[in-house]
C-alpha cells in the first residue's frame, strides 16, 4: 500500500473538492487509482502502488480561481510534505523546463518572463529553508507560485504570438478550423451573422436518441435543414458524433441490449450505416464515435467498448473512405483515472485504435472545463501546451473539442457538475478563451477547434457553457473567437 501525506496550512484548504479531484501519477503523467481523505491538516492520498510520484490538486490561486497544479516527483517518506511548497517547486520546475525548448526553437523570452521566474526561485528558497514554521512558509510559497504562474502565463503567450506569427509568415491566413456546434431549433437572423462571422466550421450532431426514437424509424428532418444551412454558407461540416454512450444520446430501446454485445453493435451499427448513406457527400469530417473512453452508461467492459468504437470506424471507412475519420477522446488528461480501476488510460485506448488499421485520420481531444464528474479540470498555459504535445506523439492531426462553465444553477444541463472557479463567469470564459485558443492555434499539429455547446437556452452537457446565453444574447468569448478568426484563419 503506497501511501503519502500533505501538510495544508490553514486546514480548511482542505476542500471536497480537493478530496474527490486529486490523484497521484507516475512519470507519464498517467493517474493511479487512489484514496483521498483529510486527515486534521493533512491530506492523506493511498494507492495501491509504491512509486514515487507527482500529486495534483485543484488549489485556489489569487488573482487565477481554481487551477490543477502538479508537484514535482516526490519520494514516498514517513513525514508530511508541506503542499504549497511542492506545488510552487513544481510549477517553476515546469516553467524553467519549458523555458530553454521555446529557446531553442528560436523564441524571444519577454524580460518579465526571467524576473517573474527569478523572484519565484527567490521566494521558493525562503519557503523552503523556512518549513519548521508551515504558516510563514506556505505564505513564501504562495507568493512564489503566484510569481511562477505569472512567468507561465506571460511565457505561454509570447510562444502562442510569435509561432502564430510565424505560421502566417507573409500574411498567410492559418487552414485551420474554428466550429461551432449545431444543436437545436434553427438559429435567428442575428445570431446566425454572428456564427458565419466567428466560424469557418460547424458541427453538426447526430443525436441517436432523437432520430431514431423507435427501432427502425428514423426522423431527420433536423439533422437535413442544419446541414443544408451549413453547405449553403460555405462551411465545413463536421458530421457527429455519430455514436456516443451517455444519457442524451442513447435511444431508451437500446438499453434492451446492454448484456448482448452483438446486437448492441448491430443496432450501433444499424444506425451509423443510416446517418453516413443520408450525408455521404455532405461532411468533410465524420466524427464517429465520442466519449468512449470514459462511458458512464451501459454495463461494457472496456474491450467491449473498444470493440464497438472499432466497429463504428470500420463501418464509416467502408461507407466513406475519401472523408477523413475523426474519434473524439474525453478529459484527455484522465483525471477519472483516480476514482475508478482502468485498463486503457485515454492514450493507450487511442493508440489501440490508431495502430488497428481503421483509416483513423485524426484525433479530438474533449476538453469541457469545470469540476467533478465529467469535467476537466482547469490548467494553465503551459500544462496544455504540454498535453497537446503530448497527443501529437501518436502522429494524428488533433483537433480540440471546448467548453467552458459560465455559471452554475442551469436547470438545462444534464450533468450538473461545478463551474470551475475563475471562470464561472461570461467574463471568465472569455479570458480563458484569450489566453488558451491562440496557443491551440499556435501548434500545428491542431488543425481544428471546435465548441461543442453552442447556446443555453437549448438542453446541453455542461452548466452554462454555450457562447449564447438563455435568453439568446451573445457572451464575450463569441466576439474574442470572431476576432481571432478574422486575423488568423481563412
Amino acid at each position: 500500500m503506497g501511501l503519502m501525506r500533505f501538510l495544508v496550512p490553514p486546514p480548511e484548504q482542505i476542500t471536497e473538492e480537493m478530496l474527490q479531484l486529486s490523484y497521484l501519477s507516475g512519470m507519464d503523467r498517467t493517474p493511479w487509482l487512489a484514496r483521498a481523505s483529510a486527515e486534521g491538516a493533512e491530506l492523506v492520498v493511498e494507492r495501491d502502488v509504491e512509486e514515487s510520484g507527482c500529486l495534483t490538486v485543484p488549489w485556489k490561486v489569487q488573482g487565477q480561481g481554481l487551477l490543477a497544479l502538479s508537484t514535482a516527483t516526490l519520494l514516498e517518506r514517513p513525514e508530511p510534505y508541506l503542499l504549497p511548497v511542492e506545488l510552487a517547486r513544481g510549477v517553476l520546475t515546469q516553467a524553467r523546463n519549458q523555458l530553454p525548448e521555446w529557446q531553442a526553437i528560436g523564441l524571444v523570452v519577454p524580460d518579465e518572463v526571467h524576473q517573474g521566474l527569478h523572484d519565484a526561485t527567490e521566494r521558493l528558497s525562503r519557503a523552503t529553508v523556512a518549513q519548521h514554521d508551515p504558516a510563514a512558509a506556505s505564505a513564501s510559497a504562495q507568493a512564489a507560485l503566484i510569481a511562477a504562474l505569472d512567468a507561465s502565463r506571460r511565457l505561454a503567450a509570447a510562444y502562442s504570438e510569435q509561432m502564430l506569427a510565424t505560421r502566417r509568415r507573409g500574411g498567410t491566413k492559418l487552414p485551420t478550423l474554428l466550429g461551432g456546434e449545431l444543436a437545436g431549433p434553427p438559429l435567428d437572423d442575428p445570431a446566425a451573422r454572428q456564427f458565419l462571422t466567428a466560424f469557418n466550421a460547424a458541427m453538426v450532431p447526430m443525436p441517436w436518441r432523437e432520430i431514431e426514437a423507435s427501432e427502425g424509424s428514423f426522423e431527420w428532418t433536423a439533422c437535413d435543414q442544419r446541414i443544408q444551412w451549413c453547405r449553403a454558407h460555405g462551411l465545413k461540416v463536421m458530421v457527429g458524433p455519430l455514436v456516443q454512450l451517455d444519457v442524451r444520446s442513447l435511444p431508451d430501446w437500446v438499453y434492451l441490449w446492454e448484456d448482448d454485445l452483438d446486437n448492441l453493435l448491430d443496432a450501433l451499427s444499424g444506425f451509423v450505416r443510416a446517418a453516413v448513406t443520408r450525408y455521404k457527400g455532405k461532411a468533410d469530417l465524420w466524427l464517429c464515435a465520442g466519449r468512449m473512453n470514459a462511458t458512464e452508461v451501459l454495463s461494457l467492459s472496456e474491450e467491449e467498448e473498444l470493440r464497438l468504437t472499432a466497429g463504428v470506424l470500420n463501418l464509416v471507412s467502408e461507407l466513406d473512405s475519401a472523408v477523413p475519420s475523426v474519434l473524439a477522446i474525453d478529459q484527455p488528461w484522465g483525471e477519472y483515472l483516480g476514482r475508478r480501476h482502468v485498463d486503457f488510460p485515454p492514450m493507450h485506448f487511442a493508440d489501440v485504435l490508431a495502430r488497428a488499421g481503421l483509416n483513423l485520420r485524426a484525433l479530438m481531444l474533449e476538453i469541457n472545463l469545470g469540476c467533478f464528474r465529467g469535467a476537466t479540470m482547469p490548467r494553465t498555459e503551459l500544462e496544455l501546451s504540454r498535453q497537446l504535445d503530448y497527443w501529437s506523439l501518436l502522429g494524428l492531426p488533433l483537433m480540440v473539442s471546448l467548453s467552458v462553465s459560465s455559471g452554475n444553477d442551469d436547470p438545462l444541463a444534464q450533468r450538473q457538475v461545478k463551474p470551475a472557479t475563475g471562470s464561472a463567469s461570461p467574463q471568465g470564459q472569455h479570458a480563458w478563451i484569450a489566453r488558451n485558443v491562440p496557443l491551440m492555434l499556435a501548434k500545428g499539429a491542431v488543425q481544428g477547434v471546435f465548441w461543442n455547446q453552442l447556446r443555453d437556452s437549448v438542453p446541453h452537457d455542461f452548466p452554462r457553457a454555450g457562447l449564447f446565453d438563455e435568453r439568446g444574447r451573445p457572451k464575450p468569448g463569441l466576439r474574442a473567437l470572431a476576432a481571432m478568426r478574422a486575423i488568423h484563419l481563412r
